[in-house]
């Protein structure tokens, strides 16, 4: 299958750059193969029509959407670019980015100033809140991409990268970063988080710190940042992160 019909695919939905699979996620390499490849027969061009004055690879043009997709990508500058798969009733506020190979499932939302980075996989009813920055990952290919699913909850300024994996309907708070060299505490648990490690479903993760243990950091009273897991979703915390419908 060459790269044409692999970005095809990618766009229906009928491929993805990682699948569920036994209750994790398989990365499907003959995708990043192909985008790969794809990058490397593109040309860059100038683009005219409504993308008069920007210049980018002839066979990774943004998508355009019409009513028959039931896609809402409300104008004022997202793009979402050819190979991603963007699912009915998602809601796209501007400015948003979408990435090649990226994956967004039904009835999730993408908030201004968010990005969905490359192979980056959304699953459904999953809102990302303003500035949630979900990164891309392309190489090395057997490397799992950015993976949030099923109902979590994102708040604002949200950084995921480096392939971690958030369990269904857990919440990050605004400004929570995670990425392979953080440690997460589990304070439920009372447990520390593999590096790299997924997010535990229903898990409500905050920004936090711990003391740097070496003797000048505690003489200067330094902390390290580090997430730190204080709840897990009940009845309250799901009733407080509804979306309104009228939003739909």
């Amino acid at each position: 299958m060459n790269w044409e019909e692999v970005l095809n695919k990618l766009e229906t939905g009928e491929m993805r750059a990682a699948e569920p699979s036994s209750g994790d996620w398989k990365v499907n390499t003959n995708v990043k193969e192909a985008i790969l490849a794809a990058f490397k027969a593109g040309e860059n061009i100038s683009y005219e029509g409504i993308y008069k004055g920007f210049v980018d690879k002839h066979n990774l043009p943004a998508r355009e959407f019409s009513p028959a997709d039931g896609v809402r990508m409300v104008p004022g500058g997202s793009s979402v670019r050819r190979g991603s798969h963007v699912a009915k009733s998602v809601i796209i506020m501007p400015p948003a980015y979408v990435n090649t190979g990226a994956f967004v499932d039904e009835g999730s939302m993408i908030d201004s100033h968010a990005l969905v980075g490359s192979c980056a996989q959304v699953g459904k009813n999953v809102h990302l809140s303003a500035g949630v920055q979900l990164g891309g990952v392309l190489e090395p290919i057997g490397l799992s991409p950015v993976i949030i699913e099923d109902n979590c909850f994102l708040g604002a300024g949200v950084v995921v990268v480096e392939g971690i994996c958030v369990k269904k309907s857990a919440v990050l708070a605004p400004g929570v970063v995670l990425s392979r060299s953080v440690s997460v505490y589990d304070c439920i648990n009372e447990r520390k988080l593999e590096k790299g490690a997924a997010i535990p479903e229903n898990a409500v993760v905050v920004p936090g710190s711990r003391p740097i243990g070496s003797e000048w950091a505690k003489k200067m009273g330094l902390n390290a940042y580090c997430p730190l897991i204080i709840k897990y979703r009940d009845k309250d915390s799901d009733a407080s992160l509804e979306l309104e419908e009228a939003l739909r």
